[in-house]
């Protein structure tokens, strides 16, 4: 079993806030996403980190 370590919430910084799609995380940083769809369709999560790639962390999801 993993042990997972979460620690206190930290708001986003000013530079990550306001309507965008790209965001910075740090290694080992959890991060929460909100999205509002205004669109029904198929949409794509992905990352820049070619490992995830291969980890199916790049990932399409229908909007309905």
């Amino acid at each position: 079993m993993t042990s997972i370590h979460v620690g206190e919430a930290q708001p986003p910084s000013p530079t990550e806030q306001g309507p965008k799609d790209p965001a910075q995380m740090s290694p080992g940083q959890i991060s929460r996403i909100k999205a509002l769809f205004d669109k029904r369709g198929l949409y794509v999560w992905h990352c820049h980190i070619f490992e995830h790639e291969d980890n199916k962390m790049m990932r399409s999801y229908q909007i309905t």
